[in-house]
């Protein structure tokens, strides 16, 4: 039998959701199965109001399930039974419940949920919205836009590019479990458009705690960034001038970033990560120059001789090969674009999860280790460069 608290946040939720006045509703703090938390928001789909319920499980994956209102009571008691704490934030208030091991159930509510003004529900065909909008402050100092939230003609482009980026990093934020403090490091970060971007996301968006270093081989560059910070206000942020292969961080990151690392830059940032334990990366490639210098595979020589197609080849290739090394390394990977390439040819990301149900003396790891190794022998012949091969080799 469903406790009375539980069916009262249900109710509360019911309403807030009928009304339309529901922001968001999160369970989290899992108590047993494989998800990490599930998030909630009103959707419209063909002229009716539903509540979606997306289910952010361990290495990245996502679940999606409709709920209708009158379904709500079910899902709650269902979600409860997994999940020992849940938040909801509605336009008139907000609620919170919680169950402790020993079961005992508290609900706490402010204000009066279900009563405020209705907000506009988004319907199910993913539209994008952007989470920036030009009037960011940090926006000013970078030269992105002006005082009045206009963005400078000549940057457009690259505004493009860090909204687009915003949303990766609100996505990412959505994947990492746990209230507390997210440490955050940006590698090759250059003049850290995409640095504050995601700081901006992950504090004043998403709510959460963070501390962001942010290295760069630049003295300059990092004393501009910090002025940057400074006038943002985005006091977690640190710059070091230093090189990535002596920067140690302070414990595995949740989360590592680098937009154009240039050529094996990329691989440095990617090693590091992947030495650290970070539990997610998200990396924008640049210059895949050495594959395209390097390779010795007559087989592909049909590609190989037109230098144009080369320069492909060798740019597809080497960011599938960072894949598979991830991957035998105890990721869970995609590639997904970041921009349009009308935007920027450079508009690939890598994304990485770290698996919690990896075990890399089993089977599986091996046969991933051997896909990896062979696949640089088949693209580098009998000179695979030290940095390609495995951390465990």
């Amino acid at each position: 039998m469903t406790d009375e608290k539980i069916a009262s946040f249900a109710g509360i939720l019911r309403r807030s959701a009928e009304a339309g006045t529901l922001g968001n509703v999160t369970f989290h703090s899992p108590s047993s199965g494989d998800g990490i938390k599930v998030r909630g928001e009103l959707r419209d789909i063909g002229g009716k109001r539903i509540l979606q319920l997306e289910t952010f499980l361990t290495e990245g994956r996502v679940t999606q399930r409709n709920v209708e209102p009158e379904g709500i009571l079910l899902a709650v008691a269902e979600l409860t039974g997994t999940y020992r704490k849940a938040d909801l934030t509605d336009a008139g208030g907000s609620a919170s419940l919680m169950i402790s091991k020993k079961g005992t159930v508290t609900l706490l509510k402010k204000g009066k949920p279900g009563e405020g003004d209705a907000a506009p529900v988004r319907g199910n065909n993913r539209e994008k919205h952007r989470l920036l909008d030009g009037t960011e402050l940090f926006l000013i100092p970078l030269g992105i836009a002006d005082k009045s939230g206009r963005i400078h003609d000549r940057m457009q482009s690259k505004f493009r590019q860090i909204a687009r980026f915003a949303e990766y990093i609100a996505d990412a934020e959505k994947r990492l479990s746990g209230d507390g403090e997210l440490y955050v490091c940006d590698l090759c970060c250059g003049k850290s458009y995409l640095s504050f971007a995601a700081y901006h996301v992950l504090t004043a968006v998403c709510g959460r705690t963070v501390r962001m270093t942010c290295v760069d081989l630049k003295d300059s560059v990092m004393d501009y960034c910090r002025g940057v910070a400074e006038e943002a206000g985005f006091g977690g942020m640190e710059f070091l001038a230093m090189n990535i292969g002596d920067f140690e961080p302070l414990r595995a990151p949740d989360l590592v970033i680098s937009l154009h690392a240039c050529d094996t830059a990329t691989d440095l940032v990617l090693d590091f990560a992947a030495e650290h334990g970070a539990r997610m990366i998200l990396s924008t490639p640049c210059c895949q120059r050495e594959l395209n210098r390097g390779m010795d595979c007559p087989t592909l020589d049909f590609i190989g001789e037109v230098p144009i197609l080369r320069q492909k080849l060798a740019s597809a290739a080497t960011d599938a090969l960072r894949l598979l090394k991830l991957e035998a390394e105890g990721y869970r990977c995609d590639a997904t674009e970041l921009i349009d390439p009308e935007d920027t040819p450079k508009n690939v990301m890598l994304r990485g999860w770290r698996r919690s149900d990896f075990d890399p003396s089993s089977p599986e790891a091996e046969e991933k280790r051997r896909r990896f190794r062979e696949t640089a022998a088949f693209l580098w012949g009998d000179s695979v460069p030290d940095h390609w091969r495995l951390r465990t080799e």
